[in-house]
């Protein structure tokens, strides 16, 4: 989780992740970001996100985003 908030940091480092819950709805994360947190994520914990998971409620939040990088490592 902490290397996730350390990615979400140098995308935005004007936002607490530790407690916004609506990265997505609140426009904290536009669809550009996403795809440069999605590209770190790969990068940093080899999963490949499949593009019918990258929807607002998999990135409203650290901790769901945290949850779908766990989720499609259990995958492998």
């Amino acid at each position: 989780m902490e290397k996730l908030i350390e990615i979400l940091e140098g995308l935005n480092p004007e936002v607490d992740y530790r407690s916004v819950t609506n990265l997505v709805d609140g426009r904290y994360l536009d669809s550009l970001t996403i795809l440069s947190l999605v590209a770190e994520i790969e990068d940093e914990f080899e999963v490949e996100i499949p593009t019918v998971e990258i929807i607002p409620s998999n990135f409203n939040s650290a901790e769901s985003i945290y949850a779908l990088i766990t989720k499609l490592q259990e995958e492998e």
